[in-house]
Parts: structure tokens; C-alpha cells; sequence
């Protein structure tokens, strides 16, 4: 096409005019929502300094640092106005208020973990701000009821901590990873080494405080029990901003019992892994032993690495009584146990080394950053030798990919699949979680989105099936996402049905409710249904 000079420099002022226009219009919207929040926060903290727009100089780090996926921090991904950092309970009460009164569709971060970057990142909202609660993270531990109340910023690491200040012999069934927000970790279920003991994190609430999208602070009496339902593993950012919850600790032996044993190929991996999945939800619940599978080079050679971990409440001598009557073909022996307390047990789990301060707890960023695509499913009956490998196949084929399987049974399957929104209960033998990683950021992504979406075709005939289950927390937009504000039903059901399977209904049901305008929303939120009005 030809331009003339006339037309370019047409062009150029348009541009620059429309440039100038959202520079003025986003300036406008934060002087707004300054004046906004101070009106309606009841604490004299200054407002303007929780806020980070573009021309602050720490914009770009606050955005960033607590962002575990580096693919929703690269320049093409979208980015918020502004990012608001409450110091109270308050300003979150603000923030919902006046985001409401402005038209500006808010995110929720608390940890910074979400797999597909809901959290601080959106595909379809154009405008946008994120509420970073991490500042929010007080927890109050109370040893003679069994229970603390704590704040939704506050990470897996700082609770466990805070716990084992108190006791030695009280504990928190959540995650293993540390560095996650306890906020957005419980609204999908949150498992570890101690789900199959005692349940899940979801399963251990006993009250919440949230803002519903009315801007109001409610606790599990206000909220009512069909809220306080949805909020224990239907998902973040659905009903309302979660502020504080209230758990119940478990009681855990002085000394608890950690292992790790590896086998590769050649050493009979793959008849070992076989024999893993007959027994791994059946052992004594006391025991948990998670595998971690991935390519290693073994004398020059490329091959696979199984490695087993293994979690027991209990002494060494009473857990290599347990794995001789259930799984004497793993062969540990007692050179390989380490005999910790809990607390030891939650470094030894996240893989730090020997010798870490338990004071790295208290470190809120991430160790673990970098470009990666994930997926769940979950597994009823054990996969075939001739298929496991064929999954080792391909694992050889990628660069980085990393395998976990996490057993289920004891616990677990003793809870109803509608106690919570939580459903993959009874009959599961172990969450399948696959994730391949990468460092040449956006130029790799399609590459190695196709090779996990190989893999996941493969694994079809040996998953759940009906629906084919996956795991909120390990959120997946392959699965489907809303494709604008206006979320559909018939769209959602059919992500909606692989993660809640029929609690979803119930959980449309609850947003209808609550929330009937949709203000919570992101890309994989709960819908309402329409409301009709005469």
C-alpha cells in the first residue's frame, strides 16, 4: 500500500493522540480510586502508598517478583493499570467497593502461583488492576484449641512456621511448596504429605473471613454454609476476596520419618512403578510415598530417574515394619531413613539442602521461576507397563519435563466427593501433575506446549474418564476458558465439570447468588446464571 507524507504524519498524531488519551484516562481512573479508598477505608493508612502505576519506579518488580511462570511476565502479556497493596482488611473492602463504583475488573494475588497467571495477568480484560494481599499475612496461633487464625497473604511456609514456634507436635495438612500463598492454595483443595492422614487444607477450615462483591466482610455465620462451601476448593477468585482463614491443626508424633530412594531404567523402574501404583493408596495412611520422575543422565547415557519420597508419622523402626508388609520391593533400609520432627520433615519435602536454616521458611519469594505449561489428571486404575513406556518415550523426547505423582487413599477416601467442591475422593489412586520447563521464554512456548499436549493425549485410555478430571490449583486453560465478561454456562460446564465434576452445578448456583453480576471473574471463573427481571 502507498502512504504519502501527509497520511503518515496523519497517522502518527492519531496514534499519539490515542497514547496521550489512555495516559490521561488512567491517570484520571487512579486519582479516582485514591480519593474512592480513602473515603471508604476506616484506617488513616495513606492510600497513595499501597499503589504502583507504571511511573513508579518499583512497578516492574512488584509485578514481577512474586510471579512463579515467567511466561505472564514477558512484554506481550498484558498488564494491570495499577497494583494495589493493602496494609488492612479495610483497604481490601476499599478496593472491592470503589473497583465496583469504577468499572474496573479486579485480580487477586496472594501468593503469585497460579499456572496460567490469573492472578496479576487477564486475556480478555482490557482494563484491569491487581490487589497483591501479600502485606496481609498475620497469623495467630492458638496451641490449646488446636487452630489459628491466618491472614490469606501469608505463605504455606510462614504458617508451618509459625505453627512449630508454638509446637512440636501440631501441624497443617497443605502444600509442599512453601512460597505459596496460603489465600489462593485453600480455595482449590490443597494437598501435601500429610492428605492422606487427614485431608486436605480445604478439609481443615473451620471459619473464613471474605469481601463479597458488595464489599462486605463476612464470617462463616454471615456468609452462610453454601459460601463457606464454595470458598474450600472451588477455586480462587470466584465469590470474593478471602482475608483470613481459620484452621484446624493436626496432631503430629515427636519424630516423623523421611526417605528417599531412586531407580533409573536399568534398574527396574519401570516394574517397580507398577507395583507402586497396586499399593501406594493402600499402604497404612500413617505413610505417604510421592514419586518424582524425570530424565537423567546416567554414564553418559540419557535415561529415566524414578525417585521416591517417602513421609511417615513415625519412628524408623516402626516404618520399615510398615513397608516390609506393603512394599518390600522398594528396599529401603534403615540407612536411608532420616528421623526428623515435623518441621524438618517440611525442608527435607521441599527439597532444600542439608542444613538449611528452618528460617528460609519465612522467604516468601519463590526459588522456583521460570517459563513452564502444566497438567493434571487423576488416575483409578494402575497404567500398564507397555504404557508406562511409552510415557517414558516421550519423556525422553523433551528437554526438561518433570513428573509427580501424588497417592491418594486413606483420608481421602473416607471424605464425601460433595463435602467440598474438591471431588477427586474415593477410587483415586494418585494425582498425575506433568509439567515441562524451559529458559528461551516466548520463542520455546509453542514448542513445548505441543510436546505436554502430546503427552496428554497419550495419557487418555489410563485416566479418569467421564468427565476426564484435572486439578484447579494446576489450572489449565487447554481445558477451556470464559471468552469475555459475559461467561456462559454451557462454556465453563465443560472445564467446570473436569475440576468440580457435579459440585460445579452447585457452585453456579452459589455465584448466582452471591455474586450475580459477575465481578469476580477471570478466565476460568465460576458464572452465574442469567437473572431475568420484569
Amino acid at each position: 500500500m502507498f502512504c504519502s507524507k501527509s497520511s503518515l504524519a496523519f497517522l502518527f498524531m492519531v496514534l499519539l493522540q490515542s497514547e496521550i488519551s489512555l495516559a490521561i484516562s488512567t491517570d484520571s481512573t487512579l486519582d479516582k480510586f485514591i480519593t474512592c479508598a480513602q473515603v471508604h477505608s476506616s484506617v488513616t493508612i495513606p492510600i497513595s502508598k499501597t499503589i504502583f502505576n507504571p511511573k513508579n519506579s518499583s512497578y516492574t518488580s512488584v509485578l514481577q517478583n512474586p510471579a512463579v511462570n515467567l511466561r505472564f511476565i514477558e512484554p506481550s502479556v498484558r498488564k494491570p493499570e495499577f497494583i494495589f497493596t493493602p496494609l488492612h482488611d479495610a483497604h481490601v473492602q476499599a478496593a472491592v467497593i470503589c473497583s465496583k463504583q469504577l468499572g474496573i475488573q479486579i485480580r487477586i494475588r496472594s501468593g503469585g502461583h497460579d499456572y496460567e497467571g490469573v492472578s496479576y495477568t487477564s486475556v480478555f480484560e482490557t482494563r484491569f488492576i491487581v490487589v497483591d494481599i501479600g502485606n496481609l499475612r498475620s497469623i495467630i496461633v492458638d496451641i490449646e484449641k488446636s487452630s489459628a487464625w491466618v491472614q490469606a497473604g501469608a505463605t504455606n511456609g510462614e504458617v508451618y512456621y509459625r505453627i512449630a514456634e508454638k509446637s512440636k507436635i501440631h501441624a497443617y495438612p497443605a502444600g509442599a511448596c512453601t512460597s505459596l500463598g496460603i489465600g489462593g492454595h485453600i480455595t482449590g483443595g490443597g494437598y501435601g504429605s500429610l492428605h492422606r492422614k487427614y485431608g486436605l487444607a480445604a478439609d481443615n477450615v473451620i471459619d473464613a473471613r471474605i469481601v463479597d462483591a458488595n464489599g462486605r466482610i463476612l464470617d462463616r455465620e454471615a456468609m452462610g454454609e453454601d459460601l463457606f462451601w464454595a470458598i474450600r476448593g472451588g477455586g480462587g477468585a470466584s465469590f470474593g476476596i478471602i482475608l483470613w482463614w481459620k484452621i484446624k491443626l493436626v496432631p503430629v508424633p515427636e519424630t516423623v520419618t523421611v526417605f528417599t530412594v531412586t531407580k533409573t531404567l536399568e534398574e527396574g523402574a519401570t516394574k517397580l512403578l507398577y507395583r507402586w501404583q497396586q499399593v501406594a493408596d493402600k499402604v497404612d495412611e500413617d505413610l505417604l510415598i510421592r514419586v518424582l520422575i524425570s530424565p537423567s543422565n546416567v554414564s553418559s547415557t540419557r535415561t529415566i530417574s524414578t525417585t521416591y519420597d517417602g513421609f511417615f508419622l513415625g519412628n524408623s523402626d516402626r516404618l520399615l515394619q510398615v513397608i516390609q508388609e506393603s512394599f518390600p520391593e522398594l528396599g529401603v533400609t534403615r540407612k536411608d531413613c532420616v528421623e526428623l520432627d515435623w518441621i524438618g520433615s517440611v525442608m527435607y519435602l521441599s527439597n532444600n539442602p542439608s542444613g538449611t536454616s528452618v528460617e528460609f521458611l519465612l522467604q516468601r519469594k519463590s526459588v522456583f521461576r521460570t517459563y513452564f505449561k502444566a497438567k493434571s489428571d487423576f488416575v483409578r486404575d494402575p497404567i500398564p507397563e507397555t504404557a508406562l513406556e511409552g510415557i517414558w518415550k516421550l519423556l525422553l523426547e523433551e528437554d526438561s519435563p518433570v513428573v509427580l505423582l501424588s497417592p491418594y487413599g486413606g483420608k481421602m477416601s473416607k471424605i464425601s466427593e460433595s463435602e467440598t467442591p474438591f471431588p477427586h475422593r474415593s477410587g483415586t489412586i494418585f494425582i498425575f501433575e506433568y509439567m515441562t520447563v524451559w529458559t528461551d521464554g516466548e520463542k520455546g512456548t509453542e514448542k513445548h506446549k505441543g510436546w505436554i499436549r502430546k503427552l496428554y493425549g497419550y495419557l487418555t485410555p489410563y485416566v479418569s474418564k467421564f468427565p476426564r478430571e484435572a486439578y484447579v490449583n494446576y489450572r489449565d486453560f487447554d481445558l477451556g476458558v470464559n471468552k469475555n465478561s459475559n461467561t456462559s454456562y454451557i462454556e465453563a460446564s465443560v472445564w467446570g465439570k473436569k475440576y468440580f465434576k457435579n459440585n460445579f452445578d452447585r457452585l453456579v448456583k452459589v455465584k448466582t447468588e452471591v455474586d450475580p453480576d459477575n465481578f469476580f471473574r477471570h478466565e476460568q471463573s465460576i458464572p452465574p446464571l442469567p437473572v431475568w427481571k420484569n
